[in-house]
């Protein structure tokens, strides 16, 4: 498996990194007609040089609450942007009150489990995980259920001061179905995942911070802006590196030692093939800022 995503990562036409966007005009702030009206939530390019893709969840009366409408059009607006050539990271936010107040039990409530084991209910709500391109949650409010388990999607999470974060599924006779048993379990470790699931219990944004769930902790009205910062910077380096990176990362959670560092030693030697590496070292040398093609 590690052999195959290597060679998808060193190939830029597996990445979809270097070609021509096809959805978006990168040099607007708000997409072109082409792009579909969203029901749930709202979709922007921001930062000086629109090169930050902004995705709000916008479902205010149900504080966000994740249903199939909603993942649906975050997978969708996602994949555009992990397309977009103009657009390097990408922020996933909701509102002051709550990032996502978990998932629509109303939506849920009848289903049996025929319905879910043959219908594969949430398998496709993973979309925000297979982005190339990193994905920044910005955490207001509530992270719980559901809410907690998209921001764990994301690659790093940026919390505001009352943020809270949780897994309180047990309280309502079920259990996380959407990786909170397992990425949280693989933060914070196995004894605070367990009590966090097996109480319902919830934790701040200070807890959450020092655990490894969080990164770093800002104002609840400077968090998004904080967030895009952090993108703006990320994007101003080579997308191809950028998710070469961002994959060697990941693999450390799904391999042995041994074998993630093989493939980081695999990763960094491909890195020799591309013209963003040499571009960047060269740059370096002359000491000159590198002006990188995605190539």
């Amino acid at each position: 498996m590690a052999t195959t995503r290597l060679g998808q990562t060193l190939f830029a036409r597996s990445l979809k990194i270097g070609r021509k966007p096809q959805q978006f005009a990168s040099n607007v702030k708000y997409y072109c007609c082409q792009v579909p009206k969203y029901e749930f939530i709202k979709v922007e390019t921001t930062g000086e040089k629109n090169n930050v893709g902004l995705i709000t969840l916008n479902r205010p009366k149900a504080l966000n609450a994740l249903c199939d409408g909603l993942m649906s059009e975050v997978n969708d607006a996602v994949a555009r942007f992990d397309k977009n050539d103009g657009v390097g990271a990408i922020v996933l936010t909701g509102s002051e009150k709550a990032f996502a107040a978990g998932a629509d039990i109303k939506e849920m409530q009848n289903n049996v489990y025929s319905q879910t084991i043959r219908g594969n209910f949430l398998t496709t709500w993973d979309g925000v995980s297979k982005a190339s391109k990193p994905v920044i949650a910005a955490v207001n409010g509530y992270a719980v259920c559901g809410g907690c388990e998209l921001a764990m999607m994301c690659d790093i999470i940026y919390a505001g001061e009352k943020a809270k974060f949780g897994q309180p599924e047990i309280a309502i006779g079920t259990i996380p179905g959407a990786g909170g048993t397992q990425r949280l379990t693989r933060v914070v470790g196995k004894s605070k995942a367990m009590e966090m699931v097996l109480t319902g219990n919830q934790i701040t944004a200070e807890e959450a911070e020092k655990s490894g769930l969080v990164s770093k902790i800002f104002p609840a009205d400077k968090l998004v802006a904080e967030a895009v910062k952090l993108g703006e910077k990320i994007a101003s380096h080579s997308q191809l590196i950028v998710a070469m990176a961002k994959e060697s990362v990941n693999t450390a959670y799904e391999t042995t030692l041994k074998e993630g560092l093989h493939f980081e030693k695999r990763m960094f030697h491909g890195t020799f093939a591309t013209a963003d590496r040499k571009e960047g070292m060269t740059a370096f040398v002359e000491k000159r800022p590198p002006k990188f093609t995605n190539q």
